[in-house]
C-alpha cells in the first residue's frame, strides 16, 4: 500500500450544537484532495479529535471519507487507543467500512514498556488484513516507541509505516534499518524536509490544510533534485508550521488549525471540550501569519 508522499490528519468538522457536520466534511475532503493535493487523508487521528469523538461517530466518519474520497485519495483509519481489545473493534469495524489502512497510536497513559507495544501492535495488526501505520508520538502518550520495537513490528507482514514525530536522529536510524518496503513518515510539519534528507518518505501534515500545495512543490521539488528548492519553499513555510502550534504561545492543535481554515473560506466549526476556541488574540496573530 502506498499511502503517498502527502497525507493530512483532518480536522472533524463540527456544527453549532457540537456534532459532525456531515455537509462541512464533504467539503473539506473534497478541498484537501483537489486544492492541497493530498494523497491520503487520516481521518479520526488526534488533530481529528478522536479522544471526544464516540465509535459510532468514527465509524460513520469512516464511511463516509470513503465515499466522498471515491478513490481520489486514500482513506487511512484511526483506530489506535490504549485499550488493545477496543483497537481491535474498532480496526474490524474501520476494515468493514472500506478504508485502505488504519493508523495506531501508541497507547497512552498507561505506560506500556517495550514488549507490551509490540504485543499491543502485533494483535492489532494480525487481527485485520488492512495496512497498518504505527504512530509513535512521546510529546503524547510519554512513552516512545524504540527503533527496535518498531523494527520488529515492521517484520509483520501488514505493518508498513510508522509516523514519527521523534528526533532526526531516530528517524535516521529507522529508515537506515527498515526492510525494504518500510515508510518512515514525518509527523512534524518543521521536520518534514529534514526528514525526506535522511530517506524519509512523506509528512503525515497538519499545515496541509492551509498550504498543501506549496507542502507538495516542496517535496517534488526535493524528490527532482532541486534541493535548493526546496529549502526556500521550506523556509518560506516554516513559520506556518510553527504557528499553527505555537502562536502567539502554545495552543492545542487543532484550534489554530480549524480557525485557519475559516479564514480561507472553508468552515469547519470549533472545538469539543476540553479544548476550547482560539482567544481574539490568538485569531488576530493567525490571521497576521496568514496575511
Amino acid at each position: 500500500m502506498d499511502f503517498g508522499r502527502l497525507v493530512t490528519a483532518m480536522v472533524t468538522p463540527f456544527d453549532e450544537s457540537g456534532a459532525v457536520d456531515w455537509e462541512a466534511t464533504g467539503r473539506l475532503i473534497d478541498y484537501l484532495i483537489e486544492d492541497q493535493q493530498n494523497d491520503s487523508l487520516v481521518v479520526s487521528g488526534t488533530t481529528g479529535e478522536s479522544p471526544t469523538l464516540t465509535d459510532e461517530e468514527k465509524v460513520e466518519l469512516f464511511k463516509y471519507a470513503v465515499r466522498r474520497a471515491a478513490g481520489r485519495c486514500k482513506i487511512i483509519a484511526g483506530t489506535g487507543s490504549n485499550n488493545t481489545a477496543h483497537s481491535i473493534h474498532l480496526t474490524k469495524a474501520a476494515e468493514q467500512s472500506g478504508v485502505d489502512g488504519v493508523l495506531l497510536v501508541v497507547p497512552y497513559y498507561n505506560k506500556p514498556s517495550q514488549e507490551g507495544l509490540y504485543q499491543h501492535f502485533k494483535a492489532i495488526a494480525e487481527a485485520t488484513s488492512l495496512p497498518v501505520m504505527l504512530y509513535n508520538v512521546p510529546s503524547r502518550t510519554v512513552v516512545s516507541m524504540s527503533v527496535d520495537t518498531t523494527l520488529r513490528l515492521a517484520a509483520l507482514p501488514n505493518v508498513v509505516a510508522t509516523k514519527e514525530c521523534v528526533s532526526l536522529d531516530q528517524v535516521t536510524q529507522l529508515v537506515a534499518q527498515a526492510p525494504e518496503g518500510f515508510r518512515v513518515y514525518s509527523g512534524d510539519d518543521s521536520s518534514g524536509l529534514p526528514a525526506l534528507s535522511v530517506g524519509g518518505y512523506g509528512i503525515v501534515s497538519v499545515a496541509s490544510h492551509i498550504v498543501g500545495q506549496e507542502m507538495k512543490t516542496m517535496i517534488d521539488a526535493y524528490l527532482g533534485g532541486r534541493t535548493a528548492e526546496a529549502a526556500a519553499l521550506h523556509g518560506k513555510l516554516h513559520p506556518i508550521f510553527k504557528g499553527l502550534f505555537e502562536l502567539p504561545h502554545p495552543v492545542p492543535n487543532p484550534v489554530l488549525v480549524k480557525a485557519a481554515l475559516a479564514f480561507k473560506g472553508v468552515p469547519v466549526g470549533g472545538v469539543r471540550l476540553p479544548l476550547v476556541p482560539a482567544t481574539d488574540a490568538e485569531l488576530a496573530a493567525l490571521k497576521e501569519l496568514l496575511a
